[in-house]
């Protein structure tokens, strides 16, 4: 797929949104899971499950596919309402 995009709805869990969100915010993999406190691998998991769902074959690709889809929100471009994070 050239595009990164998805033509059908995609469910994604709100730790999977969290996980785009802080993708698109430039975090790395490492950096994400100290954030979340959980394990570097439990955020690897995620992401490949994520770039399956979206059909998406890399971190950029999965960043236009969020933008495009109204998931993420960047320096007041495509905002959108983010799920609450609970802390």
């Amino acid at each position: 797929m050239a595009g990164g995009k998805s033509e059908t709805p995609v469910s994604l869990s709100d730790r999977e949104l969290q996980i785009i969100d802080l993708v698109a915010a430039g975090l790395t993999n490492q950096e994400i899971a100290g954030k979340l406190e959980i394990s570097k691998r439990t955020v690897d998991n995620h992401i490949s499950n994520i770039l399956t769902k979206t059909e998406t074959e890399n971190r950029v690709a999965l960043v236009r596919w969020a933008l495009q889809w109204g998931k993420v929100c960047l320096n007041d471009v495509n905002c959108c309402t983010l799920p609450k994070q609970i802390e």
